[in-house]
């Protein structure tokens, strides 16, 4: 049985292998007494029985060893017919046919309840689509009709699918890639967006990686070992421009990045738009593959679009051996409750994931290396990640973690090529290791790539959505023991349709404060659910919800209680309960 839905409407959401070619770094071993602890499974393998099948190919058969066969793909959760529902959209991968580089299908899968799913690929027109060799999936309201839509990124060309009416009563999506001038002919990884000028209007903000294509730039003479052939590393190619669309309001969409001065150095994977300043306004943080992480300030007033790259004097653009690393996902939160959001960056092998904690304030955005003094550092850095996500798994109120790992290449010299996922446990700011009770799936070494966050029973606990390189796509359902422990969703609509992302919600319990934020993007090539739910421990009683909104409002929620979702609409007046 699923939660009711409250409603309260109120005033006013690398690849590196050594990835130069040089011998992995060093990294600490695991902390000493940091034993996995035992217990209950926290999380379910249901894909045999969801109906949700697809794996993601990346046609290595062909030994080809192009560096397009590393990326992988995504997960969007999207509920794209408003039931409630979080559905399931999967990029496919691609083929070659010769030395042309071709899409196969991408899927849909609605969801219908009890962990149950229909693929609805046809139904909704995607079977007509012809998708390029996709890696990322984008899923957000991008002209503010009240529908999410879906953009997937790929090799040398964007889709963009206008979620519209099918004139039966359901919906299908409309490829408007052409008509919404977003002609892009580089190789996309990731997605992310938000409104960065103000006008409620969702800009996007597409990653690019390098110039490999057979007929430009692909390498036949790399090896790991000395004599067997493999990927070649990043630094064989060329980074290609990142691109910054203005969203023009009326469907379409203008490149300004050459006027937002965009960096052109910087082979791009993972990409998020969040507030890290708390000024109300969407930042953006984008992972490079060996090369310096950007972190870009939204510096422009109402209606202008301006931005300042400060990744370098930030403390976020490499390690603290001040060494640029081989990042992928990304993800941000406020994990030890200061109201601030830290961002995590995945890494390669030989290198840590880094986090990186939010110390700002008046004086500017800065922040500090926390890998090690948070334990995270326990990892080991044996891992090559990719997909990321701070959840909290069991409701204690604090932010857990995830990272979901696989090798870039074929054969790798040190490690396996497939990896077993990490899960880390957030104990009042310092993360511990929780592997061995995460469930049959967390034993098993997987190829991994994006994973995606999001409650797909509205029981308030969050599940996973795992994507992998020539493997099944694994759908994960939270059975954590939560022993009593209490939660609360909030779903942000803000006024006209338009874009939540960069808002932050502040809740106030017995046990103190804690703050969430409207992201846009995240992991690695994803959409994860937009709801913000807080685990509140034992507390039964909300004293007050801050919603600070993007446009510059900021309004208070009392008489909300626990254990449901509710939804806060912007501009409207009158509080209403079912």
């Amino acid at each position: 049985m699923q939660p009711r839905l409250l409603l309260i409407s109120i005033v006013v959401m690398g690849l590196a292998c050594s990835r130069n070619g040089d011998p992995p770094q060093s990294v600490p071993p695991p902390a000493s007494g940091m034993i996995e602890p035992v217990g209950p499974p926290l999380f379910a393998n249901i894909t045999a029985t969801s109906g949700v099948a697809l794996t993601f190919r990346n046609h290595e058969e062909a030994n080809h060893y192009a560096i397009i066969e590393s990326l992988g793909g995504g997960v969007a959760l999207i509920d794209y017919d408003h039931d409630g529902l979080l559905d399931i959209f999967l990029p496919g991968g691609g083929r070659y046919e010769g030395q042309q580089v071709l899409g196969e299908p991408c899927k849909l899968f609605r969801n219908v309840g009890e962990f149950k799913f229909e693929d609805v690929t046809a139904k909704v027109k995607l079977d007509r689509i012809a998708f390029p060799y996709s890696h990322g999936a984008a899923a957000f309201d991008y002209d503010c009709d009240g529908w999410t839509d879906l953009l997937v990124t790929g090799y040398n060309r964007l889709v963009l699918l206008r979620n519209e009416p099918d004139g039966a009563g359901g919906r299908q999506f409309v490829d408007v890639t052409q008509k919404s001038k977003l002609r892009d002919e580089m190789w996309s990884a990731s997605a992310a967006w938000g409104d960065l000028d103000g006008d409620g209007f969702p800009e996007i903000y597409v990653t690019h990686y390098g110039d490999w294509g057979f007929g430009t730039n692909h390498p036949t003479d790399c090896f790991y070992d000395g004599k067997t052939r493999d990927v070649c590393q990043p630094r064989r190619f060329k980074p290609l421009p990142h691109t910054l669309y203005k969203n023009n309001s009326d469907g379409t969409f203008t490149d300004v990045s050459i006027a937002a001065k965009l960096r052109r150095d910087g082979r791009g994977l993972g990409v998020i738009f969040v507030d890290v300043n708390n000024d109300g306004r969407p930042d953006i943080y984008v992972a490079n593959d060996t090369d310096d992480n950007y972190l870009y300030m939204n510096r422009g007033k109402p209606t202008e679009l301006v931005l300042e790259e400060i990744g370098l004097f930030a403390g976020v653009a490499r390690d603290d051996r001040g060494i640029a690393n081989g990042s992928m996902g990304v993800d941000a939160a406020d994990f030890n409750r200061t109201g601030l959001a830290s961002l995590i960056v995945t890494n390669y092998e030989g290198e840590l994931p880094a986090l990186y904690r939010n110390q700002s304030d008046h004086r500017g955005e800065r922040f500090t290396f926390d890998t090690l003094p948070s334990g995270i550092a326990a990892t080991g850095g044996r891992q090559v990640g990719w997909g990321t996500g701070f959840f909290d798994y069991d409701h204690d109120g604090w932010d857990d973690l995830l990272i979901v790992n696989g090798h870039a290449i074929r054969f790798p010299t040190k490690l396996e090529r497939r990896q077993k996922p990490i899960l880390l446990r957030n104990e009042s700011g310092k993360f511990k290791l929780n592997a061995t009770n995460g469930g049959e799936y967390f034993n098993q070494s997987h190829n991994g790539r994006g994973v995606a966050f999001g409650d797909l029973d509205n029981d308030g606990k969050c599940d996973l959505v795992v994507s992998h390189l020539n493997e099944p796509v694994v759908i994960l359902r939270n059975i954590a023991q939560t022993n009593g422990r209490h939660w609360v969703g909030l779903e942000l609509v803000c006024e006209k349709g338009h874009s939540p992302v960069g808002a932050r919600v502040v809740i106030e319990t017995a046990s103190g404060r804690q703050t969430k934020f409207a992201k846009g993007g995240a992991s690695y090539a994803s959409t994860n659910d937009s709801r913000l739910v807080f685990g509140l421990n034992g507390d039964t009683k909300i004293d007050k919800i801050t919603v600070y909104w993007p446009s510059g409002e900021s309004h208070e929620i009392h008489g909300i209680k626990p254990d449901s979702y509710w939804k806060a609409i912007e501009g409207v007046i009158e509080a209403k309960k079912p």
